[in-house]
């Protein structure tokens, strides 16, 4: 196989997984227009920002586990966390 097969591989699981991120957020967009609970809200918000992550980490490519974007995934992970603590957090 060809390092350009091999690339053209990866771009489009690249964008699967954007797919499944926009499809999750979606999903979870849906959830909080029926309930207004502010977990789903912000779930909606994280994986529509990996979504998006994920298209320009494609567009941006650079090889390697310190490329800048990588901050913005930890803020998404950040996020649903946040949900999560303030859902749970006793009142």
């Amino acid at each position: 196989m060809t390092v350009e097969q091999i690339d053209l591989m990866n771009a489009f699981a690249s964008g699967m997984i954007a797919m499944g991120h926009a499809t999750a957020g979606y999903f979870f967009w849906r959830f909080w227009s029926r309930t207004a609970d502010r977990l789903f809200l912000m779930f909606a918000l994280s994986f529509w920002m990996l979504g998006i992550l994920r298209l320009l980490m494609l567009v941006f490519a650079q090889h390697g586990e310190e490329h800048f974007l990588y901050w913005f995934r930890l803020l998404a992970y950040l996020l649903i966390l946040v949900a999560i603590v303030q859902k749970n957090w006793k009142k």
